[in-house]
C-alpha cells in the first residue's frame, strides 16, 4: 500500500518553485508515494503526472486571484480535509507554511515544510518574525534548498534544517531544447544577453537596464527579458525615457526559455534575494557565462564563490555594465569559469537530490 502525501501549494504560478514541484511530485508518486495537490490552481493538473490527485476548491474564479486569497480558501480546504480523514496523510507544504503549520498542529497532523526564499526576503517586522519562528519550530521538519540558507535559518529561527539541492531534469532541458519554434533568437553582431524572472521588486531588472543604458551608446547589445509581473509598466516606462527600445525586449512570460537562454553570451540574474535560482542552474548546464548579485541565498554557493561565475554587488549597475562591456577582452577568463562550472554541476544530480526528497518525505510519513 503506498504512503499518502499531501502537497499543499494554494498558488501554482510560473517560478522555480513550481518547476521543482513538478519534478519532485513525479519521482515522488514513482516510488510509492500517493500523492494529493491541494491547491486553488486546478488548471496547472496537465503540468502533474498521471495519477496525481488534486484536491482542494476548484474555480476558474481563483486561478488569477492574488495569493492572499488562495492562501485561505486552500487553508479552509485544508482544515476540513483533515477533520473529515481518519487516516491523516503527511502534508507538505511548499507555501504559506507557518500557516499550514497552524493548521496541521490544531488537527493534530504532521506536517513538513520547504522553504526557498532566504530569510532576508522576508518581513523585517519584529512581531511577524517572532510569529513565525514559533510556528515553524511547531513542524515535523524543515528543509531549504542551499547550504547557505541552512545557515541563516538555523541562526534567524533557532531549529535544525535539512539541506536538498534543486532537482535538475536535464532530459527536460533537451527535450525543450528541441521543440524550439522558428522564432528569431540571436542578434547578429551583438552581444546577447538574456534575463529570466518575474517583474518584481526581488528581482530587480531596473539595476539591469540601467547598466544597459551606460554602455548603449557606445556596445552593440541585445537585452531579452522573460517574465510577467507588476513591475512591467515600470520597466517599460524606463526604457522607453532612456531610449532603449532597439536595445531590450521584454518577451513577457515563455514556457519554453531554454532556446533563448542557450542563444545567450550572457546570463544575468540581478536579484536582491533568492533561494537556489534555477536561472542559475539552466544557464550554468547550458554552459554559458553567468553574472548574478551576491545576494543571499544561493548566487555564491552556484557560482563557487566567483569561480564559476562573476558576482555584485545589489544595485551595483555600474559593475554589471563594466562586467557586459569586458566581455570580449575577458574571453579567456569567462571560459574558465564556465569549465569550472560544468566540472561541479554533478552537486545538482536530479538523481542524488530526488533521492533525498524521497527520504526526507519517507523518514516523517
Amino acid at each position: 500500500m503506498k504512503k499518502k502525501l499531501i502537497i499543499f501549494i494554494p498558488s501554482i504560478e510560473d517560478g522555480g518553485v513550481e518547476k521543482n514541484l513538478y519534478i519532485i511530485s513525479k519521482y515522488l508518486n514513482n516510488n510509492g508515494i500517493e500523492i494529493e495537490v491541494l491547491t486553488t490552481n486546478h488548471d496547472k493538473k496537465n503540468k502533474f503526472q498521471k495519477g496525481i490527485k488534486f484536491i482542494g476548491i476548484s474555480n476558474p474564479y481563483l486561478y488569477k486571484k492574488g495569493r492572499s486569497i488562495k492562501y485561505l480558501v486552500s487553508l479552509i480546504a485544508l482544515f476540513f480535509k483533515l477533520l473529515t480523514t481518519k487516516d491523516k496523510p503527511l502534508i507538505f507544504a511548499f507555501q504559506a507554511n507557518i500557516y499550514a503549520v497552524l493548521v496541521a498542529k490544531i488537527l493534530n497532523s504532521k506536517i513538513i515544510t520547504r522553504s526557498n526564499s532566504a530569510p532576508s526576503g522576508w518581513s523585517q517586522n519584529i512581531f511577524k518574525n517572532f510569529l513565525y519562528k514559533f510556528l515553524i519550530n511547531l513542524a515535523d521538519d524543515v528543509m531549504v534548498n542551499s547550504i547557505e540558507f541552512k545557515k541563516k535559518f538555523e541562526k534567524n529561527f533557532k531549529r535544525k534544517v535539512k539541506c536538498i539541492y534543486n532537482p535538475f531534469d536535464k532530459n527536460l532541458v533537451k527535450k525543450s531544447l528541441r521543440n524550439k519554434k522558428n522564432y528569431k533568437l540571436r542578434s547578429k553582431n551583438y552581444l546577447n544577453l538574456v534575463s529570466v524572472g518575474r517583474l518584481t521588486d526581488q528581482k530587480d531588472h531596473l539595476t539591469l537596464l540601467k547598466s544597459i543604458n551606460l554602455i548603449k551608446s557606445n556596445f552593440k547589445i541585445k537585452l531579452l527579458i522573460i517574465g510577467k509581473g507588476k513591475n512591467k509598466t515600470l520597466l517599460q516606462n524606463y526604457i522607453i525615457q532612456n531610449k532603449l527600445q532597439n536595445r531590450i525586449k521584454l518577451l513577457g512570460y515563455v514556457s519554453n526559455p531554454f532556446p533563448y537562454i542557450k542563444m545567450s553570451d550572457i546570463v544575468v540574474l540581478t536579484s536582491t534575494f533568492e533561494g537556489l535560482p534555477n536561472i542559475l542552474l539552466e544557464a550554468q548546464y547550458l554552459k554559458k557565462y553567468i553574472i548574478s548579485t551576491n545576494c543571499p541565498t544561493g548566487p555564491k554557493e552556484i557560482l563557487l564563490n566567483g569561480k564559476a561565475g562573476d558576482l555584485i554587488t545589489i544595485g551595483d549597475f555600474k559593475k554589471l555594465s563594466f562586467l557586459i562591456s569586458s566581455f570580449y577582452k575577458r574571453k579567456k577568463i569567462i571560459n574558465k569559469k564556465i569549465n569550472t562550472g560544468k566540472k561541479n554541476f554533478y552537486r545538482f544530480d536530479y538523481n542524488l537530490n530526488c533521492k533525498k526528497y524521497l527520504d526526507f518525505v519517507n523518514k516523517n510519513v
